[in-house]
């Protein structure tokens, strides 16, 4: 990552900082006369296109809340600008603050805190210098703006809160509510000793506390309010000390060591107060507001821009090679299974070829061996087999004990064809109706009275009727006798009076 420097802007002498990594490093010091303006733009000339901020910690800093039309995009651009220009004489480094909608009857505003600087000269030669040199300009910030940051990190997100640190200024109050900024203050201090340094602090937040109840910032009735004091190192003990709680102020004391680690602070230069705490914040994770313009950040705007372009680059890069990746192993699988399946391939046809190498002499060929057992097993498949109709036929001899079978013949035949069923061996002609199974039934009828003709014609009909079931159709039924009133008795009902009387029943199933 790109080292970014820092122009630390107080009222006697400027710092330039270096940050990167997490790290702090004075890079040189110039002063606030016209000798410093000229060093720093020599000190320029050396470092074209680099990335700059100003972070400035004024004690002249006016905070002004209003209220505009609840609006967005360019129309709110336009309105907060005349809002700003009404205010300020100088508007190059003013910023307009959200603080939140509010509804007001009908309409709804949105709230805004004006703020800039009461001298915005002693600046404009600093910012003239970083544009003539074509330096980046990230933004230009203040103190007051990256303390509901602060305030965030070290552990204050929601309600009111007074942020009170030791800078090289002097002592910085903020006043934050629900993580937005609402005043700040910055009060010169000499070099005290710790006790006299926590008694400062604490008569100073209680005039603070009492000038914002005055404004009406600070509600009269809203109870205590948190004061987070950032001790400078090794002075804690000393603060917490002085700093006791009331009905008013309750304070939170917290050591700069253990600030510098909640902000990821890792390194600062020896004589560093706690603006390192800002400097640091505006080079990690700077806030959107700042005072800047987009006219006077459009190398920075336009750095950003390029960076994205490169990094959406690389990114289809990436991209594609994993996707070149992946075809690449999909090329290498399938070159693999095919090397697998030429392998197999090999090994079949030496089985193959071992296996032929046994059989007989023929006097044909192995291919017209083939095909014979092909058309063989063709013919096998689809010719007629006796197991279904005889199973049909022993089904229905259960149904009638009283049945016996003297005789039983199957066969294939077409349908109309009056000769006898064809036996299953012999070759089929092909017909456009099918072929037909054909079975003839014989048997006797075991009736304990013979004489009962009509009782032994009964049964051999339903035995029939049985038989023409599931799928088989009943053809011809020869009875035991013939009791139709318009025939002759006759009838074969055995020679002796032993014989039982005989039957046959033919019946049918097409060919599938």
């Amino acid at each position: 990552m790109a080292a970014k420097y820092i122009l630390y802007f107080t009222a006697e002498d400027h710092y330039l900082y270096r940050a990167a990594r997490g790290e702090l490093a004075l890079d040189a010091k110039f002063s606030g006369d016209d000798p410093g303006i000229s060093a720093f733009r020599e000190y320029l000339r050396a470092r074209k296109d680099a990335l700059f901020s100003v972070m400035v910690d004024l004690a002249g800093e006016d905070f002004h809340e209003d209220q505009v039309p609840l609006l967005r995009g360019r129309d709110r651009e336009a309105v907060l600008q005349r809002r700003l220009a009404q205010r300020y004489r100088d508007t190059r480094l003013a910023a307009a603050l959200s603080l939140g909608a509010v509804t007001t009857g009908e309409r709804r505003n949105e709230r805004v805190l004006l703020t800039s600087f009461t001298n915005t000269q002693s600046l404009a030669p600093w910012l003239d210098a970083l544009d003539d040199s074509g330096a980046r300009l990230a933004g230009v910030f203040s103190a007051p703006l990256l303390a509901p940051a602060l305030a965030t990190r070290l552990g204050v997100r929601s309600g009111r809160a007074f942020i009170v640190t030791a800078t090289s200024a002097g002592l910085r109050q903020s006043f934050v509510e629900d993580g937005k900024l609402r005043f700040a203050r910055l009060e010169r201090a000499a070099e005290m000793v710790p006790q006299a340094l926590a008694m400062f602090v604490r008569s100073e937040t209680l005039r603070l506390s009492q000038y914002l109840t005055t404004l009406r910032v600070l509600p009269r009735d809203a109870g205590p309010v948190q004061v987070l004091v950032v001790a400078p190192a090794g002075q804690r003990a000393a603060f917490e000390q002085v700093l006791q709680s009331d009905a008013r102020l309750v304070f939170r004391t917290v050591d700069a060591a253990e600030a510098e680690a909640a902000v990821g602070l890792k390194r600062k230069p020896r004589g560093t107060a706690g603006e390192g705490l800002y400097l640091h914040l505006a080079a990690k994770s700077p806030p959107r507001e700042q005072f800047a313009s987009s006219t006077e950040r459009r190398r920075y705007i336009v750095w950003q821009l390029q960076r994205a372009v490169v990094a959406t680059g690389a990114l289809g890069l990436v991209a594609c090679a994993l996707f070149a990746g992946m075809k690449w192993l999909d090329v290498v699988q399938a070159r693999s299974r095919a090397e697998l399946q030429a392998q197999e391939a090999r090994r079949a046809a030496d089985a193959y070829a071992r296996i032929t190498a046994t059989f007989p002499v023929t006097h044909t060929s192995t291919e017209n061996l083939k095909v014979a057992v092909t058309e063989f097993t063709r013919i096998a498949q689809r010719g007629a087999a006796p197991e279904r109709i005889f199973a049909h036929l022993s089904r229905v001899l259960e149904e009638f004990p009283q049945f016996e079978i003297d005789s039983l013949k199957w066969g294939t035949g077409r349908p109309g064809d009056g000769q006898a069923p064809r036996p299953a061996g012999a070759t089929p002609k092909p017909d456009p109706q099918g072929e037909l199974e054909t079975v003839e039934v014989s048997g006797r009828v075991n009736a304990t009275q013979r004489s009962d003709y009509r009782g032994i014609t009964a049964q051999v009909q339903r035995f029939a009727a049985a038989l023409g079931t599931a799928g088989f159709q009943l053809t011809r039924t020869q009875l035991p006798f013939d009791v139709t009133s318009e025939g002759t008795l006759t009838g074969d009902i055995g020679g002796a009076e032993t014989d039982a009387p005989r039957f046959t029943v033919v019946f049918t199933r097409k060919m599938p």
